[in-house]
């Protein structure tokens, strides 16, 4: 059963993510927003995704790109959740995947550090 949220509590909830955040790594992070989305137009079942050039990919060609962006889906997260603190810490491990990918690390290595 899907847990029902208010949209603000729910972006609460990612700005609450994004301050566990070491910061050594928030500061490295670069021309990047954190957004929040219904969901995912072509994969409604998608939690979360990253669009831009990551950190470890970027070259001199990158200058003046627009910015990456990190798209957390709300209602595809509250239809996976069954609780409110299971969406607190499905939000927090979504928003770490997206971040990480923003630093370069695929989703085969997030599996193996159990961030799949």
């Amino acid at each position: 059963m899907a847990v029902r949220m208010d949209p603000q509590r729910f972006d609460e909830l990612v700005s609450d993510a994004l301050d566990l955040i070491p910061p050594e790594l928030a500061a490295a992070m670069d021309n990047v927003v954190v957004l929040v989305a219904d969901r995912h137009p072509g994969d409604r079942d998608l939690l979360g995704s990253y669009e831009g050039i990551a950190l470890t990919d970027r070259n001199s060609d990158y200058a003046g790109a627009l910015p990456d962006a990190i798209t957390v889906y709300r209602e595809a997260l509250l239809d996976v959740c069954e609780s409110a603190d299971e969406v607190v810490e499905q939000v927090a491990i979504t928003v770490i995947h997206e971040i990480a990918h923003h630093f370069g690390i695929d989703d085969a290595r997030l599996d193996e550090l159990g961030w799949g």
